[in-house]
Protein backbone atom coordinates (compact mmCIF):
# COMPACT_ATOMS: atom_id res chain seq x y z
CA UNK A 1 0.00 0.00 0.00
CA UNK A 2 1.40 3.66 -0.69
CA UNK A 3 -0.18 7.19 0.05
CA UNK A 4 -0.67 10.13 -1.50
CA UNK A 5 0.05 12.07 1.26
CA UNK A 6 2.24 10.16 3.99
CA UNK A 7 3.20 12.53 6.04
CA UNK A 8 -0.33 13.04 7.35
CA UNK A 9 0.24 9.28 8.65
CA UNK A 10 0.95 11.32 11.39
CA UNK A 11 -2.21 11.99 12.59
CA UNK A 12 -2.30 8.76 14.04
CA UNK A 13 -0.61 10.18 16.60
CA UNK A 14 -3.87 11.30 18.07
CA UNK A 15 -4.59 7.29 18.86
CA UNK A 16 -1.91 7.42 22.14
CA UNK A 17 -3.43 10.88 23.37
CA UNK A 18 -6.82 9.55 23.26
CA UNK A 19 -5.41 6.38 25.61
CA UNK A 20 -3.83 8.59 27.53
CA UNK A 21 -7.11 11.03 27.98
CA UNK A 22 -9.75 7.96 28.75
CA UNK A 23 -6.90 6.50 31.09
CA UNK A 24 -7.35 10.06 32.69
CA UNK A 25 -11.09 10.22 32.95
CA UNK A 26 -10.96 6.46 34.43
CA UNK A 27 -9.41 7.57 37.19
CA UNK A 28 -11.35 10.84 37.96
CA UNK A 29 -14.15 8.47 37.68
CA UNK A 30 -12.64 6.07 40.63
CA UNK A 31 -12.23 9.29 42.46
CA UNK A 32 -15.81 10.27 42.23
CA UNK A 33 -16.86 7.06 43.34
CA UNK A 34 -14.94 6.84 46.10
CA UNK A 35 -16.22 10.20 47.27
CA UNK A 36 -20.30 8.38 47.29
CA UNK A 37 -19.55 7.44 50.84
CA UNK A 38 -22.60 4.71 51.06
CA UNK A 39 -21.03 2.37 49.65
CA UNK A 40 -23.34 -0.79 50.40
CA UNK A 41 -26.01 1.39 48.29
CA UNK A 42 -23.71 2.40 45.90
CA UNK A 43 -22.99 -1.59 45.22
CA UNK A 44 -27.03 -1.87 45.45
CA UNK A 45 -27.63 0.10 42.66
CA UNK A 46 -24.24 -0.74 40.32
CA UNK A 47 -23.78 -2.66 37.62
CA UNK A 48 -21.07 -5.64 38.07
CA UNK A 49 -20.10 -5.40 34.19
CA UNK A 50 -16.92 -7.24 32.67
CA UNK A 51 -14.26 -4.54 32.54
CA UNK A 52 -14.23 -5.83 28.52
CA UNK A 53 -17.69 -4.43 28.08
CA UNK A 54 -16.52 -1.18 29.24
CA UNK A 55 -13.26 -1.00 27.10
CA UNK A 56 -14.66 -2.81 23.75
CA UNK A 57 -16.83 0.52 22.77
CA UNK A 58 -14.14 2.66 23.28
CA UNK A 59 -11.04 0.52 21.27
CA UNK A 60 -13.80 0.17 18.27
CA UNK A 61 -13.35 3.71 18.41
CA UNK A 62 -9.90 3.83 18.35
CA UNK A 63 -9.92 1.52 15.11
CA UNK A 64 -12.23 4.09 13.73
CA UNK A 65 -10.07 6.74 14.59
CA UNK A 66 -7.13 5.20 12.49
CA UNK A 67 -8.97 4.34 9.89
CA UNK A 68 -9.70 7.86 9.12
CA UNK A 69 -6.43 9.36 10.03
CA UNK A 70 -5.43 6.85 7.26
CA UNK A 71 -8.03 7.73 4.54
CA UNK A 72 -6.71 11.34 4.98
CA UNK A 73 -3.19 10.37 3.86
CA UNK A 74 -5.27 8.86 0.48
CA UNK A 75 -4.17 5.40 0.52
CA UNK A 76 -3.10 3.42 -3.00
CA UNK A 77 -3.57 -0.11 -3.67
CA UNK A 78 -1.40 -1.92 -6.25
CA UNK A 79 -3.19 -4.46 -8.03
CA UNK A 80 -2.81 -6.42 -11.46
CA UNK A 81 -4.77 -5.80 -14.50
CA UNK A 82 -5.24 -7.40 -17.41
CA UNK A 83 -3.41 -5.94 -20.58
CA UNK A 84 -5.00 -4.49 -23.64
CA UNK A 85 -3.06 -6.54 -26.84
CA UNK A 86 -0.68 -8.54 -24.57
CA UNK A 87 0.98 -11.50 -25.84
CA UNK A 88 2.57 -14.32 -24.63
CA UNK A 89 4.70 -16.61 -26.42
CA UNK A 90 5.04 -20.43 -24.93
CA UNK A 91 8.11 -21.78 -26.53
CA UNK A 92 8.10 -25.98 -25.45
CA UNK A 93 11.36 -28.10 -25.63
CA UNK A 94 9.94 -31.39 -27.74
CA UNK A 95 14.06 -32.63 -28.44
CA UNK A 96 14.02 -36.52 -27.36
CA UNK A 97 15.44 -35.76 -24.22
CA UNK A 98 11.83 -34.75 -23.19
CA UNK A 99 10.59 -38.37 -22.86
CA UNK A 100 13.02 -38.74 -19.79
CA UNK A 101 11.13 -40.55 -16.75
CA UNK A 102 12.96 -38.34 -14.32
CA UNK A 103 9.42 -35.52 -14.22
CA UNK A 104 6.91 -37.82 -13.64
CA UNK A 105 5.04 -38.90 -16.59
CA UNK A 106 7.46 -37.61 -18.85
CA UNK A 107 9.07 -34.54 -18.80
CA UNK A 108 6.84 -33.54 -21.98
CA UNK A 109 4.14 -34.94 -20.47
CA UNK A 110 4.59 -32.91 -17.26
CA UNK A 111 4.98 -29.64 -19.55
CA UNK A 112 1.80 -30.15 -21.51
CA UNK A 113 0.00 -30.43 -18.27
CA UNK A 114 1.75 -27.18 -16.64
CA UNK A 115 1.14 -25.21 -20.40
CA UNK A 116 -2.55 -26.42 -19.48
CA UNK A 117 -2.69 -24.76 -16.14
CA UNK A 118 -1.19 -21.56 -17.25
CA UNK A 119 -3.78 -21.31 -19.99
CA UNK A 120 -6.05 -21.33 -17.36
CA UNK A 121 -4.39 -18.56 -15.38
CA UNK A 122 -3.93 -16.55 -18.46
CA UNK A 123 -6.36 -13.41 -18.73
CA UNK A 124 -8.82 -14.26 -21.33
CA UNK A 125 -7.96 -11.37 -23.65
CA UNK A 126 -4.23 -12.06 -23.90
CA UNK A 127 -3.10 -13.96 -27.04
CA UNK A 128 -1.57 -16.85 -26.42
CA UNK A 129 0.76 -18.43 -29.32
CA UNK A 130 2.85 -21.94 -29.38
CA UNK A 131 6.09 -22.65 -30.51
CA UNK A 132 7.64 -26.14 -30.35
CA UNK A 133 10.93 -26.91 -30.82
CA UNK A 134 14.25 -29.00 -30.89
CA UNK A 135 16.89 -29.05 -33.68
CA UNK A 136 14.47 -26.00 -35.26
CA UNK A 137 11.77 -23.90 -34.25
CA UNK A 138 8.21 -24.76 -35.26
CA UNK A 139 5.23 -22.68 -34.73
CA UNK A 140 2.70 -24.72 -33.68
CA UNK A 141 -0.37 -22.42 -33.00
CA UNK A 142 0.00 -18.77 -34.01
CA UNK A 143 -1.01 -16.28 -30.91
CA UNK A 144 -5.02 -16.16 -30.64
CA UNK A 145 -7.19 -15.63 -27.56
CA UNK A 146 -9.18 -19.27 -29.00
CA UNK A 147 -7.50 -21.15 -25.62
CA UNK A 148 -9.10 -24.44 -27.64
CA UNK A 149 -7.01 -24.21 -30.04
CA UNK A 150 -3.84 -23.54 -28.22
CA UNK A 151 -5.27 -26.68 -26.10
CA UNK A 152 -5.55 -28.76 -29.19
CA UNK A 153 -1.78 -27.55 -30.16
CA UNK A 154 -0.49 -28.55 -26.79
CA UNK A 155 -2.37 -31.97 -27.37
CA UNK A 156 -0.19 -32.55 -30.29
CA UNK A 157 3.23 -31.54 -28.98
CA UNK A 158 4.09 -35.25 -28.97
CA UNK A 159 3.71 -35.26 -32.88
CA UNK A 160 6.77 -32.72 -33.13
CA UNK A 161 9.52 -35.15 -31.47
CA UNK A 162 11.07 -36.27 -34.17
CA UNK A 163 13.17 -33.32 -34.52
CA UNK A 164 16.81 -34.06 -32.69
CA UNK A 165 18.79 -31.33 -30.82
CA UNK A 166 18.08 -28.47 -28.66
CA UNK A 167 18.11 -25.06 -30.90
CA UNK A 168 18.02 -22.98 -27.78
CA UNK A 169 18.97 -19.95 -29.84
CA UNK A 170 17.14 -20.18 -33.00
CA UNK A 171 14.06 -20.83 -30.75
CA UNK A 172 14.40 -17.40 -29.01
CA UNK A 173 14.55 -16.03 -32.11
CA UNK A 174 11.61 -17.00 -33.48
CA UNK A 175 9.61 -16.46 -30.36
CA UNK A 176 10.81 -12.77 -30.73
CA UNK A 177 9.61 -12.49 -34.37
CA UNK A 178 6.08 -14.16 -33.42
CA UNK A 179 6.01 -11.56 -30.86
CA UNK A 180 6.19 -8.68 -32.94
CA UNK A 181 4.30 -10.17 -35.50
CA UNK A 182 1.12 -10.66 -33.72
CA UNK A 183 1.84 -7.31 -31.68
CA UNK A 184 1.34 -5.80 -35.38
CA UNK A 185 -1.73 -7.59 -35.87
CA UNK A 186 -0.56 -10.40 -38.50
CA UNK A 187 2.42 -12.81 -38.94
CA UNK A 188 3.15 -11.27 -42.19
CA UNK A 189 3.92 -7.83 -40.37
CA UNK A 190 6.77 -5.90 -40.16
CA UNK A 191 9.19 -8.05 -37.58
CA UNK A 192 10.53 -4.20 -36.46
CA UNK A 193 7.34 -3.48 -34.57
CA UNK A 194 8.34 -1.98 -30.98
CA UNK A 195 6.36 -4.60 -28.38
CA UNK A 196 6.01 -1.45 -25.96
CA UNK A 197 6.26 -4.49 -23.47
CA UNK A 198 3.01 -6.21 -24.43
CA UNK A 199 4.88 -8.99 -25.26
CA UNK A 200 6.35 -11.73 -23.17
CA UNK A 201 7.99 -15.85 -23.89
CA UNK A 202 7.70 -18.41 -21.51
CA UNK A 203 10.75 -20.52 -22.42
CA UNK A 204 10.78 -24.28 -21.57
CA UNK A 205 13.67 -26.72 -22.22
CA UNK A 206 15.22 -29.62 -20.90
CA UNK A 207 18.77 -29.73 -22.49
CA UNK A 208 21.88 -27.96 -23.45
CA UNK A 209 21.91 -26.39 -27.01
CA UNK A 210 23.91 -28.82 -29.40
CA UNK A 211 21.92 -27.32 -32.52
CA UNK A 212 21.26 -24.33 -34.50
CA UNK A 213 22.70 -21.18 -35.89
CA UNK A 214 22.17 -18.45 -33.04
CA UNK A 215 23.66 -19.70 -29.56
CA UNK A 216 21.45 -18.77 -26.72
CA UNK A 217 22.24 -15.53 -25.66
CA UNK A 218 22.47 -14.56 -29.04
CA UNK A 219 18.67 -15.01 -28.92
CA UNK A 220 18.54 -13.73 -25.44
CA UNK A 221 19.69 -10.44 -26.95
CA UNK A 222 17.44 -10.38 -29.73
CA UNK A 223 14.65 -10.50 -27.28
CA UNK A 224 15.97 -7.87 -25.06
CA UNK A 225 16.79 -4.76 -28.20
CA UNK A 226 12.98 -6.24 -28.63
CA UNK A 227 11.94 -4.98 -24.84
CA UNK A 228 10.66 -8.96 -24.74
CA UNK A 229 11.28 -10.17 -21.10
CA UNK A 230 11.88 -14.33 -21.39
CA UNK A 231 10.55 -16.44 -18.29
CA UNK A 232 12.77 -19.53 -18.55
CA UNK A 233 12.09 -22.90 -17.06
CA UNK A 234 15.23 -25.36 -16.72
CA UNK A 235 12.96 -28.66 -16.69
CA UNK A 236 14.45 -32.11 -15.03
CA UNK A 237 17.34 -33.57 -12.66
CA UNK A 238 20.92 -34.02 -13.40
CA UNK A 239 20.26 -37.86 -13.20
CA UNK A 240 17.53 -37.69 -16.07
CA UNK A 241 18.44 -40.36 -18.62
CA UNK A 242 17.05 -42.46 -21.73
CA UNK A 243 17.84 -45.70 -22.44
CA UNK A 244 19.18 -47.24 -25.61
CA UNK A 245 16.03 -47.39 -27.75
CA UNK A 246 15.27 -44.01 -27.16
CA UNK A 247 18.18 -41.51 -27.77
CA UNK A 248 19.35 -44.09 -30.72
CA UNK A 249 23.12 -44.85 -29.57
CA UNK A 250 25.07 -47.62 -28.30
CA UNK A 251 25.65 -48.16 -24.53
CA UNK A 252 27.97 -46.06 -24.08
CA UNK A 253 28.77 -44.06 -26.48
CA UNK A 254 28.71 -40.33 -27.47
CA UNK A 255 25.95 -38.87 -28.75
CA UNK A 256 23.46 -36.12 -28.89
CA UNK A 257 22.25 -36.06 -25.25
CA UNK A 258 25.79 -36.10 -23.36
CA UNK A 259 27.75 -38.92 -21.44
CA UNK A 260 26.52 -42.33 -20.68
CA UNK A 261 24.60 -43.39 -17.51
CA UNK A 262 24.27 -46.83 -15.78
CA UNK A 263 23.02 -49.90 -17.55
CA UNK A 264 23.55 -47.87 -20.85
CA UNK A 265 21.15 -45.58 -20.49
CA UNK A 266 22.47 -41.78 -21.91
CA UNK A 267 22.46 -38.85 -19.22
CA UNK A 268 20.21 -36.01 -20.14
CA UNK A 269 21.06 -33.32 -17.94
CA UNK A 270 19.52 -29.85 -18.15
CA UNK A 271 21.10 -26.79 -18.97
CA UNK A 272 19.95 -24.52 -15.85
CA UNK A 273 22.94 -21.65 -16.01
CA UNK A 274 22.08 -20.70 -19.61
CA UNK A 275 18.12 -20.50 -19.19
CA UNK A 276 19.07 -18.26 -15.97
CA UNK A 277 21.19 -16.01 -18.31
CA UNK A 278 18.89 -16.20 -20.79
CA UNK A 279 16.06 -14.58 -18.05
CA UNK A 280 18.79 -11.93 -16.54
CA UNK A 281 19.52 -10.43 -20.16
CA UNK A 282 15.89 -10.20 -20.52
CA UNK A 283 15.00 -8.54 -17.44
CA UNK A 284 12.57 -12.09 -17.25
CA UNK A 285 12.94 -14.53 -14.15
CA UNK A 286 14.74 -18.19 -14.02
CA UNK A 287 12.04 -20.96 -12.58
CA UNK A 288 14.36 -24.73 -11.92
CA UNK A 289 11.74 -27.23 -11.87
CA UNK A 290 13.14 -30.73 -10.96
CA UNK A 291 9.54 -32.29 -10.65
CA UNK A 292 6.08 -31.77 -12.42
CA UNK A 293 4.80 -30.18 -9.07
CA UNK A 294 7.31 -27.20 -8.79
CA UNK A 295 6.84 -27.40 -13.08
CA UNK A 296 3.50 -26.55 -12.25
CA UNK A 297 3.60 -24.08 -9.31
CA UNK A 298 6.06 -22.36 -12.07
CA UNK A 299 3.10 -22.28 -14.65
CA UNK A 300 0.47 -21.42 -12.29
CA UNK A 301 2.42 -18.60 -10.74
CA UNK A 302 3.29 -17.66 -14.21
CA UNK A 303 -0.34 -17.56 -15.90
CA UNK A 304 -1.24 -15.28 -12.53
CA UNK A 305 1.24 -12.52 -13.67
CA UNK A 306 1.84 -12.70 -17.77
CA UNK A 307 -0.24 -10.23 -19.85
CA UNK A 308 -0.85 -8.24 -16.55
CA UNK A 309 0.36 -5.01 -15.98
CA UNK A 310 0.48 -3.05 -11.97
CA UNK A 311 -1.70 -0.28 -11.34
CA UNK A 312 -2.30 1.84 -8.50
CA UNK A 313 -6.04 2.32 -7.37
CA UNK A 314 -6.98 4.69 -4.25
CA UNK A 315 -8.81 3.30 -1.59
CA UNK A 316 -9.58 6.21 0.31
CA UNK A 317 -13.56 5.95 0.38
CA UNK A 318 -13.09 2.09 1.81
CA UNK A 319 -10.96 3.57 4.80
CA UNK A 320 -13.80 6.37 4.74
CA UNK A 321 -16.72 3.90 5.12
CA UNK A 322 -14.57 1.60 7.61
CA UNK A 323 -14.94 4.27 9.47
CA UNK A 324 -17.96 5.30 9.52
CA UNK A 325 -19.29 1.25 10.53
CA UNK A 326 -17.20 1.17 13.55
CA UNK A 327 -18.46 4.84 15.00
CA UNK A 328 -21.64 3.33 14.40
CA UNK A 329 -20.79 -0.35 16.35
CA UNK A 330 -18.75 1.68 19.03
CA UNK A 331 -21.53 4.16 19.39
CA UNK A 332 -24.62 0.99 19.48
CA UNK A 333 -22.19 -0.86 21.62
CA UNK A 334 -21.45 1.93 24.39
CA UNK A 335 -25.47 2.43 24.53
CA UNK A 336 -26.03 -1.38 25.24
CA UNK A 337 -22.74 -1.64 27.61
CA UNK A 338 -22.91 1.70 29.54
CA UNK A 339 -23.56 1.38 33.19
CA UNK A 340 -26.35 3.33 34.17
CA UNK A 341 -28.51 3.23 37.13
CA UNK A 342 -32.45 1.66 36.96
Amino acid sequence: MTFGHPFLLLTLLVIPLAIGLYALAERRRMRYAVAFTNLSVLAAVARRAPAWRRLLPFAVFLLALASLCVAVARPHRTTSVAKNRATVILVVDVSGSMQARDVKPTRLGAAQAAVRTFLKRVPKNVRVGLIAFAGEADVAAPPTTDRQAVLDSVDALGGFSGFGGTAIGDALSAAVDLGKASLAGSLAANTNTPTHGLVSVLFLSDGAQNRGVLQPLEGAQLAKQAGIPVYTVALGTPHGSLPPSQYGGPPGGGGLFGGGGGNGRRLVPPDPATLRQIAEVTDGAFFNARSSKALQSAYDRLGSQLGRTRTKTEITSSFVGLAALLLIAAGVLSALWAPRLP
